[in-house]
């Protein structure tokens, strides 16, 4: 982890859960971590946690609603002039509305398609052109998804969900085509599939697994990382 000691990193959905655990992780090995969401207050508790236990790194709250493409692009020009720009992207923000496809409300979908597919796109992008503009060639974009990006469930009030969720399995392939056609070696995309059952491993084991994407040298890329409990059946 030497060679991100004093780069950016931008984590998205920072506030709690996985996100706070990866900009923690971050701080600790000496990288500068903007962790957005749009409530800020959870992320500056973290961030003075984080100043007093003396990590080499810094985290820096931004508030950001991730349904708001102006938020998200105010966020990466102020991120270009404050820091210059971003070196490591970790889409984490996601968000899972109880809205069946027989009887679920359009505007929990469309919250759903905003956050968990527009979001990451316009992240993915934006921290693309980030790094081509300074000519990064070792940064990496990472997509943490989950199992229900490979699989539907029985569960009417994940079906939606469900759908975003294989959208960002078919980014995250979609991309990794693009830069390959592209000819660039920007960027590396890493993509995660964590499972939903939170209460059965930690955020930190997911955090761990960033931590492992960003060790491997820069000649090698790491394009899957499927995680799920050891109790887990299915």
């Amino acid at each position: 982890m030497d060679r991100w000691r004093g780069r950016v990193a931008l984590v998205t959905g920072a506030s709690v859960g996985i996100g706070a655990a990866i900009a923690k992780s971050l701080v600790q090995h000496g990288m500068k971590v903007v962790g957005c969401a749009r409530n800020v207050e959870q992320i500056q508790k973290l961030a003075a946690e984080c100043a007093s236990s003396g990590f080499s790194g810094t985290l820096i709250p931004y508030k950001c609603d991730l349904s708001v493409q102006n938020d998200m692009l105010s966020m990466f020009s102020w991120i270009k002039v404050q820091h210059q720009g971003i070196d490591v992207c970790i889409n984490n923000a996601g968000l899972a509305l109880p809205e069946p496809l027989l009887s679920g409300k359009t505007s929990g979908w469309r919250t759903m398609m905003d956050v968990n597919v527009i979001a990451l796109s316009v992240c993915g992008r934006e921290a693309y052109q980030s790094m081509k503009e300074r000519k990064v060639d070792d940064g990496h974009i990472i997509n943490i998804n989950g199992m229900c990006g490979h699989r539907v469930l029985h569960n009417a009030d994940l079906h939606f969900y469900t759908a975003t969720k294989y959208a960002v399995t078919a980014l995250t392939e979609g991309l990794r085509q693009e830069l390959r056609e592209a000819k660039t070696h920007i960027l590396y995309i890493s993509w995660f599939s964590g499972d939903g059952h939170k209460g059965i491993y930690k955020s930190s084991d997911i955090a761990n697994a960033v931590l492992y994407v960003l060790s491997a040298p820069p000649h090698v890329q790491i394009g899957d990382i499927q995680m799920r409990p050891a109790e887990q059946l299915t």
